[in-house]
C-alpha cells in the first residue's frame, strides 16, 4: 500500500513538471542574485528565447518559456527561480493586463550588441558598468577613439561611455596628479593618438569622437554613460567651436571669454551651465554637484520615480527595482544640478531636498540616451587606486540594478505611442 502511495506521489510530481511551461524569475527581495538574474535574461534572449519583462511586479520580475537548460543556467548562477504551469504564467499576465495595474508586459526579443567605449591603457580607477556586465556575465566589446573615428558604432546597439572626460582637460587631474607616473602616461598616449588619428589636440580628437556618438545616438542608438562623461560630452558639445584648455592641457591659453559663446542647444541634457576655467580647480563646469553639494554620506540618497508602466514604458524599464530610495555615491561628476537640465529631460531618480538629479533619460533623433551621476554604487567615495568592487559581495545591490536595466533596454519590442 506505501509503495502504490509512493508511485501516485512520483506519478503527480511528474506530472505537475510536465505541465510546468515557464520559468519565473522574481525580482524582488525573494531573489538571491539580482545582478546574475539580468545576465540569465540575457542569456536567453542569446538562445533566441523570447523574455517577458514583467514592469513593476515583483520588482520587474522576468517570465520565459521553460527550457532544461535555463533552468540549468539559473542553478549554475545561483539566481531563484520557479517553475510554473501555463494556467499560472497566463494568471500573472491577467493581473498585469487589468487597466487599474501600474504594471505592464514588456517583451525582449534580441540580445543587444554591446560596446563599452574605454582606453586600452590601464588606468587608476575602475568602470562599474563593466564590473556589471563581467559579473552578470553579460558579453561586450571595447572600442576606444580609433574604433570610433574609423565608423565602428554603427555595429553595436547600445553604448556606455567609461569614465572619461570629453573636453580634452584629462579629468583635470593635472593639479593633483600631474607628477604621477600613470597621469604622465595618459597625457602621453592621448597625445599619441590623437596624432596617429591626424589631429593635432586632444581635445580636437575627443570632439570628433563626442560627434560619431551623436550621430550613434540620432541614428538609433542607446547611449548611456556615468560619472565624467555625462556632462564632459555636453560640455564638448556646447564648446564645439571654442578652445577652454588652458596652456597645460594643450599648449595655448584657452578662450578668455569661453562661457560667453556656448552652445547650448547641442547639448542633449544641459542648459544655461558655465565653466570652471579655473586648471587647479578639480571640476569642470557647475551642472556637477561635488564640490557645492550639503549632503554628506547618512543622508546622501535619491528617489526613484514611479512611472505608468503601461503609458511610461521606457522610463518605467529603466527604474525597475526592489527599492525605491537608493543610497547615493559619489564621483568626479557625483550629480547633476537641476536648475541646468532642460525642461525635456526626463527625470528617473532625484535628491529633491538638494535640489540634484541623479539618474536622467531623453531622446535625441531616433535613440535614446541616460545619463548616471557617481562612479561606483557600492562604493561610496571611489578614489583614485583604489581596488575594484567585488560585486560577489553585491549581489542585490540596487544601485547597479539600474544600470543593468539600461543593458536590457535595447532588447525591448517597441510598441505604438499612445495616444
Amino acid at each position: 500500500m506505501k509503495k502504490e502511495i509512493l508511485l501516485l506521489i512520483i506519478l503527480a510530481a511528474l506530472t505537475l513538471r510536465l505541465s510546468a511551461a515557464y520559468i519565473f524569475i522574481p525580482m524582488d527581495n525573494t531573489q538571491k542574485n539580482h545582478l546574475k538574474a539580468y545576465g540569465i535574461a540575457f542569456w536567453t534572449l542569446q538562445q533566441e528565447v523570447e523574455v517577458s519583462w514583467l514592469l513593476n511586479y515583483k520588482g520587474g520580475s522576468f517570465m520565459l518559456r521553460h527550457h532544461p537548460a535555463i533552468e540549468g543556467e539559473c542553478v549554475v548562477r545561483g539566481v531563484s527561480y520557479q517553475i510554473i504551469a501555463d494556467v499560472q504564467a497566463e494568471a500573472i499576465l491577467q493581473e498585469i493586463a487589468d487597466p487599474q495595474a501600474n504594471m505592464d508586459e514588456m517583451r525582449l526579443q534580441k540580445a543587444p550588441k554591446i560596446a563599452v567605449y574605454t582606453p586600452k591603457n590601464k588606468l587608476p580607477w575602475d568602470d562599474a558598468v563593466t564590473l556589471a556586465l563581467t559579473y552578470a556575465e553579460i558579453p561586450y566589446d571595447v572600442v576606444y577613439d580609433e574604433e570610433v573615428v574609423g565608423g565602428a558604432l554603427p555595429l553595436y546597439d547600445w553604448l556606455h561611455l567609461h569614465h572619461e572626460d570629453f573636453t580634452g582637460q584629462f579629468g583635470k587631474f593635472w593639479a593633483a596628479y600631474r607628477n604621477a607616473p600613470w597621469y604622465q602616461e595618459d597625457v602621453s598616449t592621448s597625445e599619441s593618438n590623437a596624432r596617429k588619428l591626424g589631429f593635432e589636440k586632444v581635445s580636437q580628437l575627443k570632439l570628433a569622437v563626442a560627434g560619431k556618438i551623436r550621430e550613434f545616438t540620432a541614428g538609433g542608438g542607446y547611449l548611456f554613460a556615468m560619472c565624467s562623461a555625462p556632462d564632459s560630452y555636453d560640455i564638448a558639445l556646447a564648446s564645439e567651436a571654442i578652445d577652454i584648455c588652458d596652456v597645460m592641457f594643450d599648449g595655448d591659453p584657452a578662450d578668455a571669454d569661453a562661457n560667453d559663446h556656448l552652445n547650448y542647444h547641442n547639448c542633449f541634457a544641459f542648459t544655461g551651465f558655465s565653466l570652471v576655467v579655473n586648471p587647479y580647480e578639480y571640476e569642470v563646469s557647475n551642472i556637477d554637484v561635488t564640490t557645492s553639494r550639503k549632503v554628506t554620506m547618512a543622508n546622501d540618497f535619491f528617489t526613484l520615480f514611479d512611472f505608468s508602466a503601461k503609458w511610461d514604458p521606457v522610463p518605467s524599464m529603466l527604474t525597475q527595482n526592489h527599492e525605491q530610495v537608493i543610497k547615493g555615491f559619489m564621483g568626479q561628476t557625483t550629480a547633476f544640478n537641476k536648475n541646468y537640465v532642460k525642461s525635456e529631460v526626463i527625470i528617473m531618480g532625484e535628491n529633491k531636498a538638494a535640489n540634484e538629479v541623479r539618474y536622467i533619460h531623453g531622446n535625441y533623433g531616433k535613440g535614446t540616451w541616460t545619463f548616471y551621476g557617481g562612479h561606483d554604487p557600492e562604493d561610496y567615495q571611489h578614489l583614485v587606486g583604489d581596488p575594484p568592487t567585488d560585486l560577489n559581495l553585491y549581489p542585490n545591490s540596487p544601485g547597479y540594478r539600474l544600470i543593468l536595466n539600461n543593458v536590457l533596454f535595447p532588447a525591448a519590442k517597441k510598441k505604438k505611442q499612445k495616444t
